[in-house]
């Protein structure tokens, strides 16, 4: 996940060079609006934070749109007023948090779950020594989130208006049914008893009447409150340097289009690390909010399988093929491919499945 720190004041400009120093291993964009505050037109030795000479409001369309967390160093009125226009719904918006500009107070405004701006926060306020300001109902009372859980298990979420359904009836101190497929239940921890998380009833799969929440990858009509479907499948890539963003989107969206699988479906996009830097690869995992993950050549090359080899892959690389052998990795035990390597104006891509399951841990 990037951040995209945009403060408005010299002290927010100071705690922002914080921020940046203790997430180093984080790809971080500093950003100062030098509009509101003459002074920050000053440009100091050194100087690594970007001036806005654009509208707030536009700034902020496109870190949304490229589905950038946000931190805004100043006042919560400020980012609400900046964000509103853009807000869809808890599954697609970025992840945005606010902090004083002393360094006291962190506070997620918007995607405190799916998009982890609750766990930012805290990460946030260990580092900088600030108190996080987490209002999200379960989180305060320490009770089951069915979005939190669906990310914590890859899972992604067919009906979001169930989150609040069956969050309603945690709050109250409801009992929830939970109905999941057969075979995809790991024995999970919530002590050392090994005893689900409180208020939380296993039914049958399928279920026979009305359950709170089903968990499955089957395509079928379920009387549930929300529906929990896993992300499968693992797209592995290759491509020559530079390749156009839009020609890695299309030749996804083709391939997927090819064997009917939906991009919601994935749970990461993977290459050999040489390519850890190529932004196509890197916008569409953004706009998709998917991780894109890299590996050496050498753990590549250790991947028992049968794939299309190539010589001048090979010697170019380090390893006789990216997308298959990264595929394979990424999916883990049991992982095959359903999708072998397909090649086309400079790019390789093959899809492979995953063996998932859920567990339950700690509310």
């Amino acid at each position: 996940m990037k951040l995209s720190v945009i403060s408005f004041t010299k002290r927010g400009r100071t705690l922002s060079r914080k921020i940046a120093e203790n997430f180093c291993e984080t790809d971080v964009s500093l950003y100062t609006k030098s509009t509101f505050f003459p002074e920050t037109k000053e440009k100091e030795e050194g100087e690594t934070i970007a001036v806005v000479d654009k509208s707030l409001s536009e700034w902020t369309k496109e870190q949304m749109e490229e589905k950038n967390a946000l931190i805004f160093i100043g006042a919560c009125g400020i980012a609400v007023r900046a964000i509103a226009p853009y807000i869809i719904d808890k599954i697609q918006d970025s992840p945005v948090l606010v902090l004083d500009e002393s360094g006291s107070y962190v506070i997620p405004i918007l995607s405190g779950h799916l998009g982890g701006a609750n766990e930012l926060a805290c990460s946030l306020a260990k580092k900088l020594g600030a108190s996080p300001v987490i209002t999200t109902a379960t989180d305060i009372n320490r009770k089951f989130a069915v979005d939190m859980f669906a990310k914590k298990n890859d899972l992604f979420i067919e009906n979001k208006d169930g989150i609040a359904k069956v969050s309603a009836k945690v709050l109250a101190g409801q009992a929830i049914t939970v109905s999941i497929e057969a075979g995809h239940y790991e024995e999970g921890y919530y002590n050392e008893g090994g005893i689900l998380p409180e208020g939380i009833e296993l039914t049958s799969y399928p279920p026979t009447q009305f359950v709170d929440i089903v968990i499955t990858s089957e395509e079928k009509a379920f009387e549930a409150a929300i529906v929990l479907k896993p992300k499968e499948y693992v797209i592995g890539m290759g491509c020559r340097r530079g390749k156009e963003a839009d020609k890695i989107e299309a030749f996804i969206i083709r391939s997927l289009n090819a064997i009917g699988i939906m991009d919601r479906q994935i749970t990461a996009l993977v290459s050999i690390d040489l390519k850890k830097e190529e932004e196509g690869f890197l916008a569409w995992s953004r706009k998709k909010s998917l991780p894109f993950v890299t590996y050496a050549a050498e753990e590549l090359q250790q991947v028992e399988g049968m794939f299309q080899e190539s010589v001048f892959v090979k010697d170019m690389v380090g390893v006789d093929n990216v997308c298959e052998r990264a595929a394979i990795k990424a999916a883990g035990t049991n992982g095959k491919l359903i999708y072998r390597k397909h090649a086309e104006d400079g790019m390789t891509i093959a899809i492979a499945k995953r063996e998932w399951s859920v567990r339950f841990d700690e509310a």
